[in-house]
Parts: C-alpha cells; sequence; structure tokens
C-alpha cells in the first residue's frame, strides 16, 4: 500500500528538502504551500523516485484552505500516513516594548495557529480512515529550548509548538496517531542564512555561526517517518555541530 504523506510549507528549505527525501523513501508526498510555482519546481525533481508528488497549494492560515488540503488529498489518494507540519516563519530582531501587534500576530498565525489547523484536520483524517492511525511530525525549533535575543513572536511560538506536539502524542494514542517533534539548528536554507552572515548573540556581539547541510534535516525526518506505528520519536534535535547552543558557545 502507497504511504500517503503531507508536507506544508514544501516549496522551499526544510519542506523542500523533507518532501524529496520522502518520495525518495517511496512515499507519495502532497506538496503544501501558499504558492504554486515552487510547489511543481519540486514536483519535477519526482521523475525518477521510487514515491511520486502531487501539488495541492494552500495557506496553512486559512482554515477552509487547509480543511481542503486534507479532503483533496483523501479524495486522490485515500488516506494520509504523514504529516510534516512544517510550514513557518520569523521576524526581525526587535525590543519587546518596539514589536507591533501585527508582526507578532503575523508569526502567531504560521508557526501556532496554522500548525494546530495542520494537525487539527491531519487528526481528523487519521482518526476516521480505516485502517486508523498515522504521523505527525511538528517543526519546532532549537529556540523552543533557549531563545536568541529580540525573537519573543518566534520563541513563544516554538515553545507552544512543544505543548501541541505533547498534547497529539496523548490525545492520538487511542487511534495509533503518534506525534514528534524535531528541533532545528541552524540548517542552511534562505529561512537560516543570517546566521551564516552573523547571528545577534547573547552578549549582544554578532558572529557568525556554522551551518549544516538541509539534506542531513531531510535525513532525520525521514528516519522519524519510516519507523514502525508501534515507535515514535518524540523529539529530535538536530543542529551543526559546533553552533553556539550547547555550554557558553
Amino acid at each position: 500500500m502507497t504511504r500517503v504523506a503531507v508536507v506544508t510549507g514544501a516549496g522551499s528549505g526544510i519542506g523542500r528538502a523533507s518532501a524529496v527525501a520522502l518520495a525518495d523513501a517511496g512515499w507519495l508526498v502532497v506538496l503544501a504551500g501558499r504558492r504554486e510555482e515552487p510547489l511543481q519546481e519540486v514536483a519535477g525533481l519526482g521523475v525518477d523516485s521510487p514515491g511520486g508528488f502531487d501539488v495541492v497549494p494552500a495557506d496553512v492560515t486559512d482554515e477552509d484552505a487547509v480543511r481542503h488540503l486534507f479532503d483533496v488529498t483523501v479524495e486522490r489518494h485515500g488516506r494520509v500516513d504523514l504529516l510534516v507540519n512544517n510550514a513557518g516563519r520569523g521576524a526581525p530582531p526587535t525590543e519587546i516594548d518596539e514589536i507591533a501587534l501585527a508582526d507578532w500576530q503575523a508569526v502567531v498565525d504560521v508557526n501556532l495557529t496554522g500548525m494546530f489547523l495542520c494537525l487539527r484536520e491531519a487528526f481528523r483524517v487519521m482518526r476516521h480512515q480505516d485502517p486508523s492511525g498515522g504521523r505527525i511530525i511538528n517543526n519546532g525549533s532549537i529556540s523552543a529550548h533557549a531563545p536568541r535575543p529580540r525573537s519573543l513572536a518566534y520563541t513563544a511560538t516554538k515553545h507552544a509548538v512543544s505543548g501541541l506536539t505533547k498534547q497529539v502524542q496523548l490525545d492520538g494514542r487511542p487511534y495509533g496517531i503518534s506525534c514528534g517533534q524535531i528541533d532545528i539548528g541552524n540548517a542552511a536554507t534562505s529561512m537560516g542564512h543570517g546566521v551564516s552572515q552573523g547571528a545577534l548573540q547573547a552578549d549582544g556581539s554578532t558572529r557568525t555561526e556554522p551551518t549544516m547541510p538541509v539534506d542531513d534535516v531531510a535525513r532525520a525526518v525521514v528516519l522519524m517517518a519510516d519507523l514502525a506505528p508501534g515507535s515514535n520519536v518524540a523529539s529530535l534535535t538536530v543542529l551543526a555541530t559546533d553552533m553556539p547552543f550547547v555550554g557558553r558557545g
């Protein structure tokens, strides 16, 4: 039976790399994101993959669009076995008392509400399909453990992802739905490009930081995804070895 995965934020960065790696591992991957063109570019990479791709554009902050994404996936492919809940965004470093409500809300809408909408629909499908069950992988962050300076909205939402993950782990048990979180530090993507140019440190200095290949993150996602249903990686941290995270940098 073909295993069906939905990957959000699949047009670039970690989502793109994870989608390609999953298809190479035999998954049929539904590519979701706001813009269709980059999704089609990813789909074009799957000509020789053991799995394959399907493109369903969706904005994770739009409740109707997210419901449509999962309904179309079931209509076309019969079920959902995996959600890689990846879509996310950051914000420019800002002093707490200077954060505009609109900027705060924009981060919350994607990183928290968007993640909730996607896992809610995945849970709905997985709970009622036959056989029931599936796996959800939430993209957290190193910031779920240790914040960067002046990143309140991003840090708060990534801490909240940990709560979402643990709650789904608990509430999914009766239905065979597992949930895990991957916390990523300094992957070489457009979103993480700044750290290689100079990142603000806790002591007020700005320093360049090591990065790691995004394909290494994708390999970790596939490891989590390919476990047997009775096993689950609840939390996985993958990071550039020499980045300032453990100890004093």
